[in-house]
């Protein structure tokens, strides 16, 4: 593991971070016109957006294409040409806020250092500030995923599997015969997963900063025992709390 930092492209902010209809997204009349591809962009981003408030506010059964398009400012034919219908649009929101997590988790997760312990506490300290700078996107992500069908419960496991990458440099974890490795890494991927997921079930993603002594004790204890992960709980330097500005939330609009 290397502490050499790399310059990293700024993140998209999350589907939700902004109003489906900000004005600053709005397509303008005029004698310089637009190219198509510009056009469906735009409307692409401020529908991610309308679904996700609206599928975050109603549920995902409640949410109807109808209500998107309002929340979004986009027409129906328009959405119809971007996407098959709502679980379509679902799943690529859902896609698309989900790797500029992992964008975001990964940067924090190489830049930080020298130790495994330091990188792991700093994924999940960028997971859960993300999170809660979006409590919209939040919710529909691993809440009202499971609402969405098959397709989106596929896509939901594959993200929790693809996490077990940031346990590669844990090392072996208890030499105990009966305790598989792969399993152990499974089980506290889920539960860290439980966890975040139940806090924002509550309506308390604003709140998972707070998680993060608590999961940074649960992902270490099992690789470096009870002192390790007890150290590992401790603040990397002094202004290793929850940040105050949220990495993934515009401050131009409420």
């Amino acid at each position: 593991m290397t502490t050499q930092s790399h310059p990293q492209p700024v993140p998209a902010p999350l589907p939700g971070a902004r109003p489906g209809r900000d004005p600053d997204r709005a397509i303008k009349r005029g004698p310089r016109r637009v190219s198509a591809e510009v056009v469906a962009a735009t409307q692409r981003d401020r529908l991610f957006d309308g679904l996700v408030h609206e599928v975050a506010t109603k549920g995902y059964d409640n949410a109807r294409v109808s209500d998107i398009c309002h929340a979004a400012g986009v027409t129906r034919p328009a959405f119809y040409a971007l996407f098959t219908g709502k679980e379509d649009a679902f799943l690529a929101a859902y896609r698309h806020g989900i790797a500029v997590v992992s964008q975001l988790m990964e940067s924090a997760y190489r830049e930080a250092g020298p130790t495994w312990p330091d990188a792991a506490r700093a994924a999940l300290r960028t997971l859960l500030e993300v999170l809660a700078s979006v409590p919209a996107f939040a919710r529909m992500a691993l809440v009202e995923v499971d609402a969405a069908g098959p397709d989106a419960r596929r896509e939901r496991d594959a993200l929790l599997n693809s996490f077990r990458r940031f346990f590669a440099d844990a090392g072996p974890g208890p030499a105990l015969a009966d305790v598989d490795r792969d399993e152990l890494v499974s089980t506290v991927v889920g539960g860290i997963y439980a966890t975040v997921r139940g806090r924002v079930a509550r309506g308390r993603a604003a709140e998972l900063p707070q998680l993060l002594s608590v999961l940074t004790y649960a992902a270490t204890a099992p690789f470096l025992g009870t002192e390790g992960a007890i150290q590992a709980t401790r603040p990397i330097r002094p202004d290793d709390g929850p940040s105050t500005t949220a990495p993934c939330a515009p401050t131009n609009h409420s």
